[in-house]
């Protein structure tokens, strides 16, 4: 997984470069074998480094994964506000700021199958040490989806009645869900053709035109 900084300086940057080979090995090993199987050995040889590098930048296996979530989440929040950000500027409404973050969701998905899977897999656990940071950083992803709906109900784009909370949470919901069925069972389907039809779901059911 690609990250949206390479630290300070060379020491920085290097140890930037060493956390995001970390993270790609983690996220593809435990999509293969699971958390509890899925070893530090394991994870430092997928990476290609030391198993004491692993340490070095990780206290344990369990915080690496903590770490792994806040930055996928992290990266995923910021497709999502980059989407909305670049709708505004160029004039559109809010209904096509949440249109464009849905696209930007897919893609997200669409680029990060494995992370998507261990995301919602971990959602519905409550045994995990990492269980209060998974939902600080899912309420920081729903938060930029509310706060485009505030605007939308704000400037008479959408209905008044909208519950924003329950609505942005159930708008990410769907575009991980729908994400995950189509890679998993209709992944003869574009990414345009699934963004078309969350697209008119989007409009039929949040805005009400036709």
């Amino acid at each position: 997984m690609e990250s949206s900084s390479t630290g300070t300086g060379t020491g920085g940057g290097r140890r930037a470069i060493t956390r995001q080979k970390l993270y790609e090995a983690a996220v593809t090993l435990i999509a293969e074998k699971g958390f509890s199987a899925t070893t530090v050995d394991e994870i430092a040889e997928r990476a290609g480094v030391a198993k004491g590098t692993v340490y070095y930048n990780f206290a344990s296996k369990n915080e690496l994964f903590e770490e792994l979530l806040r930055h996928g989440v992290g990266l995923l929040t910021v497709s999502l506000r980059t989407a909305a950000e670049e709708t505004e500027a160029r004039g559109g409404s809010r209904v096509e700021a949440l249109d464009a973050m849905i696209r930007a969701g897919l893609v997200f998905i669409d680029r990060y199958p494995a992370f998507t899977q261990l995301y919602v897999a971990e959602l519905w656990r409550t045994n995990r040490a990492w269980q209060s940071t998974l939902m600080v950083v899912r309420q920081e992803a729903v938060a930029v989806v509310e706060k485009v709906l505030r605007e939308g109900v704000e400037r008479g784009e959408l209905s008044a009645e909208i519950d924003v909370p329950l609505t942005a949470a159930a708008m990410v919901g769907m575009v991980l869900v729908a994400a995950l069925d189509w890679q998993s069972f209709q992944s003869e389907r574009s990414l345009d053709d699934v963004h078309s039809a969350l697209s008119l779901l989007l409009r039929g059911r949040v805005s009400g035109n036709r």
